[in-house]
């Protein structure tokens, strides 16, 4: 695993965003795990997790692209620090934008925040976590409607690796209903595999009854 994969999992844990115990999702599912990205609250902390994702997206999609898109709400934030960590890692002048929940019809006029979205663009998204698709659902016909835009690809910081709507994950079925990339900093399965096999801050995060909770979890509501 790179290194920076295994920072960002230890960042998750010093930020309080991965906590491990037992917990109810909004679908329901009980869970040994959570992913609450709410808990990134500083200036720091949102640098830090802007180099994170600046080093996915670059690694998977390069920096070849003209937009940064972050939904409303959580994604503002995330592309916002993404965008300045891409241009300090790479010195890649890409645009940040976000949708508004309400079209504001005076001063900065639209739906969009941030710079605009122009007839062929090329353009990331970006997120917080695995979506089941609600989100892309809201968000693709937005972008179109800013004209001829090429979606390149999908980034979030976490994959939970669970099923969507069938037997494969949210993320899998994102890529194979609209037919571009996604990508995560990290997903579940490394996130264990590193906490079972290395403490952080002097303990065992993961031990032997944790990592069988987080198996039956799994072979519950893991994508095929």
């Amino acid at each position: 695993m790179e290194r920076y994969k295994e920072e960002f999992i230890e960042f998750m844990l010093e930020c309080e965003v991965l906590k491990f115990g037992d917990f109810t999702t909004k679908s329901g599912r009980k869970t040994p795990f959570f992913v609450n990205t709410g808990y990134y609250r500083t200036g720091g902390q949102l640098q830090r997790l802007g180099r994170y994702y600046a080093k996915a997206i670059a690694d998977a999609f390069g920096t070849d692209f003209d937009v940064l898109f972050g939904p409303a709400y959580k994604g503002i934030p995330l592309s916002v620090a993404t965008t300045i960590a891409l241009s300090e890692e790479s010195g890649a002048e890409i645009r940040y934008c976000s949708n508004r929940k309400e079209v504001k019809d005076h001063g900065d006029k639209g739906i969009l925040l941030g710079g605009p979205i122009n007839d062929g663009d090329r353009v990331v998204i970006i997120e917080d976590v695995t979506t089941a698709g609600t989100s892309i659902r809201e968000t693709l016909p937005i972008l179109q409607a800013q004209g001829n835009v090429e979606v390149v690809g999908m980034c979030v910081s976490v994959d939970r690796q669970e099923r969507g709507e069938g037997e494969k994950s949210a993320l899998c079925e994102i890529s194979d209903t609209y037919g571009f990339p996604t990508k995560a900093i990290v997903t579940m399965s490394e996130v264990t595999e590193y906490l079972t096999s290395h403490e952080v801050g002097g303990r065992k995060i993961i031990d032997d009854t944790l990592k069988a909770a987080i198996d039956a979890y799994y072979a519950q509501y893991g994508a095929k």
